[in-house]
């Protein structure tokens, strides 16, 4: 192994059956970075991970108070859900105020993640809607912002759309990364997705940690966002599931979102550190050990969240009996950059 490697080993008994290739960044809010692991600065798509981020203009452009979105709301607008009932109520609800409803949301469908939401629905002969898909949340934060601002509701979720170019223009700055150096692909829920350097979404995480150096109204802005996210943690993910039980355990310390293919991007408020996560592979049954083993090296959890976070710091695995067979263990050390 490379010593710049990070893994994420899958043990089978006393056999390393496979491995995963992680990629780390972990920077300050002045922009430095701290630590690594592989590739700090590889090109990466941040997918959902970039929820929060793109939650800021909701709350610039004064929808979020106009709407009167409550912490619960506005978490919701930065998740990635189960389709509990908990968050398909809430969709319907902010949709409500906003004066439309679920068929004007653009997001796609897919099976809910929650399997009791599922079942209920084939035992109620109902359909799988728009509604039910993990990003519908955010998608109504686009279209209360897209309503309040008197935009087309109908192409909200294209590249050129006002809701879409602001987005662009938050992401930029936050992550101080140029905007035309931005790469630019589609998301599965239909907008664009957000293509920039690790190190650069560990910064802007950072920055929303510690939001000093954007200035007073928009630091109020996105620590308006990031209290949202760990005031209802609930809202973000859902039952059993990591960003949910992490922000749980971090007592409004951490807020945390994951991405698909492998992505998680941390921000400690505490310490003003931003932690961005890529596996290489893009396989998401890595990406949390990874996480943990990272915010353990750092010193960032307490032994009693460490044992409350354990399962998903070493996952084990099952078999179709339910025994367990084997396990994920993280096996890398950051490298400390050293400060002049």
């Amino acid at each position: 192994m490379n010593e710049n490697d990070a893994l994420i080993e899958v043990h089978r008994g006393n056999h390393i059956e496979s491995a995963h290739h992680v990629h780390i960044a972990v920077v300050d809010s002045a922009g430095t970075l701290l630590h690594y692991a592989g590739n700090s600065n590889k090109n990466i798509y941040a997918r959902s991970s970039m929820k929060p981020i793109q939650a800021i203009p909701i709350v610039e452009t004064g929808a979020a108070d106009y709407y009167e979105f409550s912490d619960a709301d506005l978490s919701l607008c930065t998740a990635s859900h189960s389709g509990e009932a908990m968050h398909t109520d809430r969709v319907t609800s902010i949709l409500k105020r906003v004066g439309i409803d679920d068929t004007k949301l653009q997001c796609g469908t897919h099976i809910p993640r929650w399997q009791e939401t599922y079942k209920n629905l084939i035992k109620n002969d109902k359909e799988v809607t728009p509604l039910f898909n993990n990003c519908s949340g955010k998608h109504t934060g686009m279209l209360a912002t897209a309503m309040f601002m008197g935009e087309p509701i109908n192409t909200y979720y294209e590249l050129d759309h006002p809701v879409q170019q602001r987005i662009m223009q938050t992401v930029s700055e936050i992550c101080d990364y140029p905007q035309e150096d931005i790469e630019v692909g589609i998301d599965g829920c239909g907008v664009p997705v957000h293509g920039l350097p690790l190190e650069r979404l560990a910064y802007g995480f950072a920055r929303m940690a510690n939001p000093e150096s954007l200035g007073k109204e928009r630091a109020e802005h996105v620590r308006r966002v990031t209290k949202a996210m760990t005031a209802a943690p609930e809202m973000v993910g859902g039952t059993d599931r990591f960003c949910t039980d992490f922000m749980i355990a971090g007592k409004a310390r951490f807020f945390g979102k994951a991405g698909a293919e492998g992505v998680y991007c941390i921000g400690d408020t505490q310490t003003g550190l931003g932690i961005a996560i890529k596996v290489a592979d893009g396989n998401g049954r890595a990406v949390y050990p990874a996480a943990m083993e990272t915010l353990v090296q750092l010193g960032l959890l307490e032994n009693n969240q460490i044992e409350q976070l354990k399962e998903y710091h070493h996952p084990k695995l099952k078999n179709a009996r339910n025994e367990i067979i084997g396990e994920l263990i993280p096996h890398f050390q950051l490298k400390h950059i050293a400060l002049a």
